[in-house]
């Protein structure tokens, strides 16, 4: 499929740099796509657009940047606007390629097509990426037909459906134009930029091809979640050009994560959830209501949430309780609390109380399809008043992982927008070294041994016992899918001097927060689950030790305000992690202490 996307071109030749006015008076020469991509901001835009798919460098070449040189030899050197955003030669290119990276963040929290099967959103999910970027790119195409006047060397006038420029030229803003007509003067432009087998490919999918032509037509209200997608990322470019703050325009809408939540539990209840069990079970569906356990709910949510590349979900059980009340797809108690107790009875005689989130089932299910409802009762129990909200019999306590859910940084320059995209933040930096599982006690003898593992799709199957191998595994196949973004704002993997260097304790607690089982493993040794699967990952010897037999090395992240540190693992050897290894990242350096 990927071999039809590629296409020989005829690229222009071109040597001299554009001449810096926003209403060209002077003859410029046009430039290859080569030569127009290769500043650092454009690279690293590049990486960061390329970072967000899930495919290799030659198939990221066929399917993105293809499309992506083809927008830069149209839109050449002109402005974005006359005296608004991006008002700069080179300023359309620069915002095209801002939203594309916008977007396409932003597109990691959504499973689409929205309320289709696991399966199928895992099926489409490469198409929606790509009708994402496209979108995103292609915007404002309309603006260099309609709002621009562009002057050929010879004279004549030079319209974008005669393909790339050829000639010198020269542009100025057309004093008659209309604000909104660039956004119907898109469908002149896109398969200018697209191949037929692009097009043929996203067609094949009606919600998304219909979502797509009507944002390249400009009804974005009709455009469903990808017309908020390319919303919030065009907002968020256009802020960041005026000295806005872009975290607020990508800032996801409350309904847009309803649907993630509400999707995530449909999948559970169909594929996981044990329901209306004569004994323990994961949930009771009555009459009226589901009731489902609560640790279990938080648990195995925020799991299948991580485990989808979806990242902001609370670490603590408690806050996704809250999360769930705020959106509306749990029911509160009289005093207006998250969690009901009630007493379990079957038939059989077998009882037991619980802790539980109280749903609608309509939620979940269409009348026809509802389940048969359980043959017993669910009996609710008065909550004693300012008592906290635990776990009860039959639920394993909680023991959360402190990740701190970190706000973006504000943004005020241009460095800052790359910063936002792809720099770590302070305040995920790790603890200390005296933080860190000492080395002494991590090969004490009576560490359990390492066991065989599924590796099937990085599956955790609870009849085999966790290994430090087994969160290998998970990494590469986190890092490969991209559920695990590297080298970005809240990344916990980074490449530096030309290897990985993971973020502790931070990559143990996200290993966790996707396999929650592990802590009845910990319990035993009477260790944090991360700190488990830490001396279980050193056990294995896959990383670099300093001179000093530290296990830790440390890195200064610099930023465009200040400097902060980073701790953690040197990975030895990083091609198994990587079809194609990227960048090292320049705002990390390492230091041997």
């Amino acid at each position: 499929m990927l071999a039809l996307f590629h296409r020989k071109r005829v690229i222009p030749t071109v040597a001299t740099a554009p001449t810096a006015a926003a209403n060209s008076k002077e003859l410029m020469r046009p430039e290859s796509a080569a030569t127009l991509l290769a500043s650092p901001r454009r690279k690293k835009l590049l990486e960061h657009i390329w970072q967000r798919t899930s495919l290799s460098r030659k198939q990221f070449a066929a399917l993105y940047l293809v499309p992506l040189e083809r927008y830069a030899e149209l839109v050449q050197h002109f402005p974005a606007s006359e005296s608004h955003h991006h008002a700069y030669p080179g300023g359309m290119l620069d915002h095209g390629l801002e939203t594309v990276a916008y977007a396409l963040k932003l597109r990691q929290s959504h499973l689409l097509p929205s309320g289709a099967t696991p399966e199928d959103q895992a099926a489409q999910a490469e198409a929606w990426t790509a009708a994402t970027a496209y979108a995103a790119l292609l915007h404002d195409i309309g603006k260099v037909a309609v709002d621009l006047l562009v002057e050929q060397a010879d004279g004549s006038t030079w319209h974008p459906w005669h393909g790339p420029l050829q000639q010198r030229y020269r542009f100025r803003y057309r004093p008659e134009r209309e604000y909104r007509l660039h956004s119907a003067a898109s469908g002149l432009l896109y398969n200018h930029l697209l191949d037929n087998s692009a097009l043929d490919w996203l067609s094949d999918y009606p919600a998304l091809w219909s979502a797509l032509l009507y944002v390249l037509a400009g009804r974005y209200e009709h455009a469903g979640v990808l017309g908020e997608l390319v919303t919030h990322a065009d907002r968020a470019s256009v802020s960041q050009a005026l000295g806005g703050d872009p975290t607020k325009a990508l800032a996801v809408p409350k309904h847009a994560l309803q649907r993630k939540l509400l999707a995530g539990l449909r999948y559970l209840l169909k594929e996981e959830f044990k329901l209306n069990q004569p004994g323990p079970s994961d949930g009771w569906l009555t009459d009226d209501a589901l009731w489902l356990v609560s640790k279990t709910v938080a648990d195995k949510l925020r799991a299948h949430l991580l485990s989808q590349g979806i990242e902001g979900i609370p670490s603590s059980n408690t806050a996704v309780f809250d999360v769930l009340q705020d959106h509306g797809i749990v029911q509160a108690t009289p005093d207006g609390k998250a969690i009901w107790r009630a007493t379990v009875s079957s038939s059989s005689g077998w009882s037991n109380p619980f802790t539980f989130l109280k749903m609608s089932p309509s939620l979940i299910w269409e009348p026809a399809n509802r389940p048969a409802p359980f043959e017993g009762s669910v009996e609710t129990e008065p909550m004693v008043e300012n008592a906290p909200q635990t776990t009860l019999v039959n639920e394993t306590p909680e023991v959360d992982s402190a990740i701190t859910t970190v706000p973006q940084p504000s943004t005020e320059t241009i460095d800052n927008l790359l910063n936002l995209l792809g720099t770590p933040e302070p305040d995920t930096i790790a603890p200390t070294e005296e933080a860190i599982v000492p080395e002494d006690s991590v090969h004490h003898q009576d560490a359990p041994p390492l066991d065989a593992i599924s590796s099937e799709k990085g599956a955790f199957d609870m009849t085999i016992a966790p290994s430090g191998q087994h969160f290998v595994e998970w990494l590469q196949q986190a890092i490969q899918s991209h559920t695990l973004i590297i080298n970005d704002a809240k990344a916990l993997v980074h490449t530096v001097n030309d290897t990985v260097y993971l973020v502790s304790p931070g990559i143990f607690q996200r290993y966790v927060q996707e396999h929650p089982q592990i802590t009845t493993f910990a319990k035993q040794d009477h260790l944090a689950a991360w700190q488990w699967v830490q001396k279980r990952f050193e056990k294995l010897q896959l990383h670099r030790k300093q001179d000093n037999g530290l296990n830790i090395w440390t890195c200064e992240v610099t930023g465009p305000r200040k400097s902060r540190r980073l701790h953690g693992y040197l990975l030895k050897d990083s091609s198994s992690l990587f079809v194609d290894s990227p960048l090292n990242n320049p705002y990390l350096t390492l230091i041997n202490e």
